[in-house]
Formats: structure tokens, C-alpha cells, sequence
């Protein structure tokens, strides 16, 4: 029999074929999946990337429930143009503690990876305000109602265990202290600032929103996510050789 009529087999009979598929997929998955019960870590680990302050990660809770990424991506690929507009090429590293990462090639507006720091707290507030106010060509929506909506804290332990059983290290002291680190990371005044930045290396603590009483609203939170895209890494003295594990 020749090979071609050894294939009619699998033509002719719809449960061989189905046994074949599903053996030919099985091995597939099998060649993919088996690499990551060895391998200790598919992504390098680089100096100075950590989980996001419990008011960052309310930010970017709201960047994703207001459908940000469908207009922005958070992925500079290592192309010359893309370097020379947004900055460094993105690391897996930096989305490491994103559930889930917000890598993706829409890009309706600019890519987002490197904002953070690169316009003040007062620009982001009236951009997300009145878009138009700052970028008369904009086509993107106002968020004016972050600014008077109170962030919801009651679930602020909570979000930083759900993400910790996820694989993101936060310690047990990280969550039982989730809702006084969100408060003072916008109040420099706080007596548990040394504290929180000793949890938190590098997190910036001030009024992101500009909403004064001690309030914090959804607007400081998305500010404060927004400020902190891109700045973990000091690119000027990173290695890539000598930063992977």
C-alpha cells in the first residue's frame, strides 16, 4: 500500500482522525509545557523591578477597567524608530508583576511603556480631564470623573493577596500594611513614610491627583501607575549579561 492510500485512513474515518489530531496537539502542548517544571524562570530577573505599591496597583486596575489598552500598548520593540520616539526597548522583567501584562501592538495612541516621569502629575491630571485641553488633535475620552470619585480601599489587602497567590512576592507584613501604604503614598507627611519606602524601594510619595482633605481619589491612583511605567530600570547602567539568573 502506498503511502498516499495509508492516508485515505485517516481521511475515511472521522474517530482515527480525531485520535490523530488530538495526538499530534498532545505532543505539541507536551514540547511547549514540559520546559517550565525545569526551568527556573523564563524571564531574567533586573535590578531594581518590584511589585507595585498597593496605590499603583489600584491604578492600573482602573487603566484596565477603563479600557486603556485598547488605545495604548506598553511594548517598545527593539526597532530604531520605536527606541528613538519612546525610549529603551521594553524587558519582560518590567511586566513581570502584571496580571496581566499589557504588551500588544494597538497603538490608536502612544505606546505607554516609558511615561512615567516624563510629564508632571499637573499634565496627566488635565490630559485625563480634557484630553483635547492639552492635544487639540486628541480622540481620546475625558476621565474628569476620576478626580472627584473616591478610590474604593476596602479591598486593598485583599487585591494584594489575590495577586500574591498569583506568584507576586508580596509579604505577609506587604499586605497586612496595604491600606496605610496606600494612604501614604500620598501624604509625604505620613509617620509611616520610612516604613513604606522601606517596603516600596523607589516609590515616589506626594499628591499625584491634586485633590486636597486627605482624600484619595481614582485619579491619584491612575496618576501614580502612569508615573511609574518605566522608571524601575535605570537603563543607563543596565547590562543585560549581567542581569539575567
Amino acid at each position: 500500500m502506498s503511502l498516499w492510500n495509508r492516508h485515505a485512513i485517516f481521511e475515511k474515518n472521522s474517530i482515527i482522525l480525531t485520535v490523530g489530531i488530538l495526538v499530534v496537539v498532545a505532543i505539541g502542548g507536551l514540547v511547549e509545557i514540559a520546559p517550565l517544571f525545569y526551568l527556573r524562570s523564563t524571564i531574567e530577573r533586573v535590578e531594581g523591578v518590584r511589585p507595585y505599591t498597593p496605590l499603583e496597583l489600584a491604578g492600573r486596575d482602573i487603566y484596565v477597567r477603563e479600557g486603556c489598552y485598547n488605545c495604548h500598548s506598553q511594548m517598545i520593540r527593539p526597532l530604531r524608530d520605536e527606541v528613538e520616539r519612546y525610549g529603551p526597548y521594553s524587558l519582560a522583567a518590567e511586566s513581570m508583576f502584571d496580571k496581566p501584562f499589557q504588551w500588544g501592538s494597538k497603538r490608536t495612541g502612544p505606546d505607554l511603556a516609558r511615561v512615567g516621569g516624563k510629564y508632571s502629575d499637573e499634565w496627566h491630571v488635565a490630559h485625563l480631564r480634557e484630553p483635547r485641553s492639552i492635544v487639540p488633535q486628541s480622540i481620546m475620552p475625558g476621565y474628569a470623573f476620576l478626580a472627584t470619585t473616591d478610590l474604593d480601599m476596602r479591598a486593598a489587602e485583599g487585591h494584594l493577596a489575590a495577586n500574591r497567590a498569583g506568584g507576586v512576592p508580596y509579604s505577609p507584613e506587604q499586605i497586612a500594611k496595604a491600606l496605610e501604604d496606600l494612604r501614604t503614598q500620598v501624604n509625604p507627611d505620613s509617620p509611616n513614610l520610612q516604613a513604606f519606602q522601606a517596603r516600596y524601594p523607589g516609590a515616589t510619595v506626594r499628591n499625584f491627583g491634586g485633590r486636597t482633605g486627605g482624600v484619595v481619589s481614582e485619579m491619584d491612583a491612575l496618576v501614580a501607575y502612569l508615573q511609574v511605567l518605566g522608571t524601575m530600570v535605570d537603563f543607563k547602567s543596565y547590562d543585560a549579561s549581567a542581569n539575567i539568573r
